[in-house]
């Protein structure tokens, strides 16, 4: 699968693909559950955002760990650029300085998205018997999952819906390097989209995503 399009060249520091996110959102559905993502035959990528000294930890020794970073928590994962952008406020907010795109073996993350337990009973009615049956699953489980607003480069919420998954135990010791395929730091190319954000600027790009191939994709939704 060929994701790849020309840009810029001073505009790439890192080798993730880019294009005008104006000409992307024209793509993408305007509504329903999706998992926009850019991803190939083999892989997928996932951004998460760290304070410095995780995020430099990452980057140097290729997978998550070191003494800051804790595998007794439950770490979210996004597919989705923007929804990550929205999140770390374009990495101005405080310990979410140091973005990471990680890109992740799609054997792992499509493992994930079939034992993701739903993080509200709403989301999860059809699926449990009772209210019960569901939060028993969601103690138990190690991967869960949660639909949020997908967000505008500005913040604004929209329509769409977009996904995130929490990982613990065994899944996170996982991500953090049996899944691993690559740290790739867009710290710096995040501040540098940054003064896009709020405007329409047409001088926008953001990471080449598609939707992805998944079983918990609604478009009417």
């Amino acid at each position: 699968m060929n994701q790849s399009r020309t840009n810029q060249p001073e505009a790439l520091n890192h080798p993730l693909p880019t294009a005008p996110y104006l000409e992307q959102a024209a793509q993408w559905p305007a509504q329903g559950k999706h998992v926009l993502a850019h991803y190939d035959d083999d892989s997928i990528i996932v951004y998460q955002a760290y304070k410095p000294g995780i995020g430099d930890y990452a980057v140097r020794h290729g997978r998550l760990g070191g003494p800051e970073f804790g595998f007794s928590r439950m770490s979210w994962i996004k597919p989705n650029f923007l929804w990550m952008m929205y999140r770390c406020g374009w990495a101005t907010k405080v310990n979410q300085e140091r973005v990471l795109a990680l890109r992740l073996r799609r054997s792992f993350f499509d493992a994930w998205l079939v034992q993701a337990v739903p993080s509200s009973f709403g989301a999860a009615r059809q699926a449990y018997a009772s209210r019960d049956a569901w939060a028993n699953a969601v103690t138990s489980s190690e991967v869960r999952l949660q639909w949020d607003p997908d967000h505008h480069p500005s913040g604004a919420k929209l329509t769409r819906r977009a996904v995130q998954l929490g990982l613990r135990g065994s899944a996170l010791r996982d991500l953090a390097d049996a899944a691993l395929l690559e740290v790739i730091d867009m710290t710096d190319f995040v501040i540098g989209q940054r003064p896009f954000t709020r405007d329409g600027s047409p001088h926008l790009l953001t990471p080449v995503e598609h939707v992805y191939p998944s079983p918990l994709s609604d478009p009417h939704e």
